[in-house]
């Protein structure tokens, strides 16, 4: 039997193998760079290259993003989205969208492949159309996290995909004793997505953890 220590350090070493398995491109590094730079921390390449193969996989035309960040989720999104498709990205903060559209841009996407609102989510969703979204990712707001699971569930349409990061929240979602209010919150919601009979759950450990449904017809 191989030691504690190794076994641990081997599964490190797988995961960071994983998370690095697509590289980034300049337009992705420029962009990560400068949301770590402003404090808007983006979901990490492993996450993002499962964004992109979602989006792909249902041929994704509409898309609600909760969280610009300075762009990454975003790129990645837009690469997986079938051509002229459309991303609305919600974020409470104007600077972190100017730089988003910059990041976007500098990937050679038009101006009219996204739609960025600013506010905050909980005042925007409501505003967005029923059923008319094929897929939902959500890196905003932690303790909001089981709210944005309702909205999102009211947007998508039958087999549309919903998405959240940071589901493991630097591990502290796997230990019981922790107690903050995002990791409950983010718990909260994990419980909601599995208990839920609409959705059918998977969660990846790439990243800080990325919780992913489909909604059922």
């Amino acid at each position: 039997m191989r030691p504690k220590e190794e076994v641990i350090d081997a599964v490190k070493a797988s995961l960071a193998y994983v998370e690095h398995y697509l590289p980034e491109d300049e337009p992705l590094r420029n962009a990560r760079q400068r949301g770590e730079e402003v404090g808007a921390t983006p979901i990490g390449p492993g996450g993002g290259a499962a964004l992109r193969f979602l989006a792909t996989a249902i041929s994704a035309r509409t898309v609600v993003e909760i969280g610009s960040g300075c762009g990454v989720s975003g790129i990645w999104l837009l690469r997986g989205m079938r051509a002229g498709g459309v991303l609305t990205s919600v974020d409470v903060e104007p600077d972190n969208q100017r730089l988003a559209r910059e990041a976007y841009a500098d990937a050679g996407f038009p101006a009219s492949r996204a739609r960025l609102i600013t506010g905050r989510a909980l005042d925007v969703l409501p505003r967005l159309t029923d059923s008319a979204y094929d897929l939902v990712f959500c890196d905003a707001v932690k303790q909001e996290y089981p709210e944005y699971l309702g909205e999102a569930l009211r947007l998508l349409r039958p087999g549309g995909v919903v998405a959240f990061d940071d589901a493991l929240w630097n591990d502290r979602v796997a230990d019981p004793a922790n107690r903050t209010p995002d990791t409950v919150a983010i718990r909260e919601l994990g419980r909601l997505v599995r208990e839920d009979d609409r959705l059918t759950p998977m969660l990846l450990p790439v990243g800080d953890g990325l919780l992913a449904a489909v909604k059922g017809a």
